[in-house]
This record gives structure tokens, sequence and C-alpha cells, in this order.
């Protein structure tokens, strides 16, 4: 369960500017707010894509749209931060989504060796990405992630929002997918 339920709804609607897969007018849109380097995101970001597929095959891609903002913990998560701006960089050259993935599935080094080698496993262009990981507007892009989600009463990773309202079950399979498909009536 979450704790945090100080805001019920997502106070920055979904915009052109997030990261998306599915189409932005589906009947359902989640927002995830996450930390590359927090276990528990990182389970629910699966459960997510596992619920993601399943809907996709069943009624297809205009049913549930997922959205991924970026809500690092670097008090916590010293690493997360740096993950997020490699996330960033690697969408430059168009691998948001297979760089996420990654990322979530090797949480426990995220130390900036490992990001360079998870880029050029993804056949980035490296110096590109390199160059891409530090910028300001990557920086600035986390920022306004952050903020968005404080806007809307998250403190902790993850945060999730189902057609704007605050998710505030239990994080696992059959919960969340009941929650999407009510939220689709």
């Amino acid at each position: 369960m979450n704790d945090d339920r100080s805001r019920s709804s997502l106070l920055v609607p979904p915009s052109a500017q997030d990261w998306i897969q599915g189409v932005p007018s589906a009947k359902v849109v989640l927002v995830m707010y996450g930390d590359y380097q927090c276990s528990r995101s990182g389970e629910v970001y699966k459960i997510i894509k596992l619920i993601k597929r399943e809907l996709d095959a069943a009624f297809g891609e205009d049913y549930l749209s997922f959205i991924f903002r970026h809500f690092p913990q670097p008090q916590i998560h010293p690493h997360a931060q740096r993950a997020a701006q490699a996330a960033l960089a690697a969408a430059a050259q168009g691998q948001f989504w297979l760089m996420s993935d990654t990322l979530f599935s090797h949480q426990q080094n995220l130390e900036n060796g490992y990001l360079v080698e998870y880029a050029n496993d993804l056949g980035l262009d490296i110096p590109q990405f390199l160059k891409d990981l530090p910028k300001q507007v990557n920086v600035d892009r986390i920022n306004e992630d952050i903020k968005s989600g404080i806007d809307s009463g998250v403190t902790t990773a993850p945060a999730l929002f189902i057609n704007g309202n605050r998710y505030t079950g239990h994080w696992n399979t059959t919960e969340l997918m009941a929650a999407i498909i009510a939220a689709s009536n």
C-alpha cells in the first residue's frame, strides 16, 4: 500500500511532453512516478508492463496508455538521478523505453560505467550519449517531472494515477488490473 495520500488527483495532466506507451486518447491513462534505483518502483514498473501487454492483446492498444514520469529520490538512491538522465540521453536516440526496461532490470548496477555499457548494448551512439547525459535540458525535464509529482501530492516513488486519480490499492497484478478495468467503465 502507498502511505502517501495527501492528494488524490493528478494536477499536471498528460501531455505530448510525457513518455507514453499507447495512445493519449486511450480509455485508461496510467501515470507512474518512479525512481530507477527504487526496488518497489522496479516491481511496479514490471507489473504495469505485464498488465499493458495483457490488455493490449485483449482490447487493443487504445485501451491502456502508460506514462512514466521521473521521481528520483537521491537522498535514498544516489544513482537514481543519473539513471534518469541516462534514460533521457537514450530518448534522444529513440530508446527511452528500452533504456528504462534495462535500468529497472539492473537496479543494483546504475553507476556511470554501467550506464555507458547499457547504452552500448542498446546500440546507441556512445559519443552522442555521453554528450547528452549531462545536458541541463535533461536535468530540467527531470525536475519538471518531480515538481508535477509534488504538486499532485507525491512524496515518494512509486506513485500511480489512473485516469488522473491516485491509485491507493495494493501493488499487485490482480488489484491494479481490477482498478484499471474499473476506470475504463
